[in-house]
C-alpha cells in the first residue's frame, strides 16, 4: 500500500501541496488528473524522494519510504530522461543495474521489455534515432526494467498513437494483474476513465475528489435519462408534424427536459420520480427506440471541481463518503 499522508510543499510565497492525501492498493491503478499546475507533478517527484515534502509523509506498506524502498519502485517523469545518444539497449540494462539487477537479468529484462512494448529499430540503435513515440516506450520500458513493486508515471500516454495507447495501457494492466501498484497522471479524462481502478482529482493543491468514478458520481446525484421515441407519425429524431420530441417529456411531473436532437431527449429526473412513470409516458406517446441511464463521464465529473460546482471537502477525500464530494 502507498500512503501519502498529509503532504504539504511551499515554494517561496507559493503554496503548492495542501494537506494531500491518497493511498494505492496493491495492484490498483489510480488515475491522477488536474488541472495544469494543480500538483501532481510536485507529488510525484515528493513520492519518489526527488523532492523534500515540507509536511506530511510518504508510506510503503505502513513504513516511510526511503532510498532502499523507492530502489524497487519506477518512476516516468513527463520530461524524457534518458541518452539521447545512448544506445537503447545498453541505457536500459544501466538503469537496471542501478536498481539491483546483476547484468544478465537486466539484459534479459530490457530485451523483453522492448519487445513487449513494440519498440521499433534495434536493441543497438541510438535513443535519438526514433520517433518520439517509440522514445515514450523506451522511457517506460526504463520504469519496468527491473521489476518493480510501485509504478508512479507522469504523463505516460503523451505524445502516442492510439496503437501505442493500446500497447501501453496493456503493459501496465498486465503489472497490475501482477499485483503491482500503478499510479499515473494524464489528461486524457477518457482513457483514465477506462483503464483506472481509482480516480484522484487535485485542484490547487488539494485532493478534492478519490474514489472510484462510480462514487466520485455519488448516489445523491439527479438521475438522468436518455429516450428516443418515434412519436405517432413522427420520424426516426422522434419529432412529429408540429411539435417536438420532448413534448411528451415536457409533460411528465418530476421531470426536466435538458436536451433534446437526433439521439433522443436527454431528461433530469427530481428526487422521488419514478423511472418507470418516465418510461409509461414514453410509450404512451410513440415507439420507445431507446431508454437508458446517462452517467457523467469523468470528464464532466472532473469540471465540476474545477469549475468549483462540486463541494470540495475540508480535507482531503480518502473515504467514500468524501469522494462524493
Amino acid at each position: 500500500m502507498l500512503d501519502l499522508a498529509g503532504l504539504g510543499k511551499r515554494f517561496g510565497e507559493k503554496v503548492v501541496l495542501r494537506d494531500l492525501s491518497f493511498s494505492v492498493a496493491p495492484g490498483q491503478m489510480f488515475g491522477f488528473v488536474g488541472t495544469n499546475g494543480a500538483g501532481k507533478t510536485t507529488t510525484m517527484r515528493i513520492a519518489m524522494g526527488v523532492l523534500a515534502t515540507d509536511v506530511g509523509e510518504v508510506r510503503w506498506h505502513g513504513s516511510p519510504a526511503n532510498a532502499a524502498i523507492r530502489r524497487r519502485w519506477g518512476y516516468m517523469p513527463e520530461e524524457r530522461g534518458l541518452y539521447a545518444k545512448m544506445r537503447i539497449l545498453d541505457q536500459l540494462v544501466y538503469f537496471a543495474e542501478l536498481h539491483g539487477m546483476s547484468r544478465a537479468d537486466a539484459r534479459a529484462s530490457a530485451t523483453e521489455w522492448l519487445r513487449t512494448l513494440g519498440v521499433s529499430g534495434t536493441p543497438s540503435d541510438r535513443l535519438e534515432t526514433l520517433s518520439l513515440g517509440n522514445q515514450q516506450r523506451v522511457q517506460l520500458a526504463a520504469a519496468l526494467v527491473h521489476e518493480p513493486e510501485l509504478l508512479i508515471l507522469d504523463e505516460p500516454f503523451s505524445g502516442l498513437d492510439p496503437v501505442g495507447v493500446d500497447v501501453m495501457a496493456a503493459a501496465l494492466r498486465g503489472r497490475v494483474e501482477q499485483g503491482v501498484s500503478v499510479v499515473f497522471s494524464s489528461h486524457q479524462l477518457d482513457l483514465v476513465e477506462r483503464l483506472c481502478d481509482a480516480v484522484g482529482i487535485i485542484k490547487d493543491g488539494r485532493m478534492h475528489a478519490v474514489g472510484t468514478v462510480q462514487e466520485l458520481r455519488g448516489d445523491n446525484r439527479a438521475v438522468r435519462y436518455r429516450v428516443a421515441v418515434d412519436t405517432d407519425g413522427g420520424t426516426e429524431s422522434g419529432r412529429t408534424g408540429g411539435g417536438t420530441g420532448k413534448a411528451w417529456a415536457e409533460a411528465v411531473p418530476g421531470v426536466t427536459v435538458l436536451a433534446d436532437d437526433t439521439d433522443g431527449t436527454l431528461v433530469e429526473l427530481a428526487q422521488g420520480t419514478s423511472e418507470q412513470g418516465l418510461l409509461d409516458a414514453a410509450r404512451a406517446a410513440g415507439r420507445v427506440r431507446a431508454f437508458a441511464p446517462v452517467n457523467p463521464s469523468l470528464t464532466e465529473l472532473f469540471r465540476e471541481v474545477v469549475n468549483g460546482d462540486a463541494q470540495a471537502p475540508s480535507e482531503a477525500a480518502t473515504s467514500r463518503e468524501e469522494a462524493r464530494a
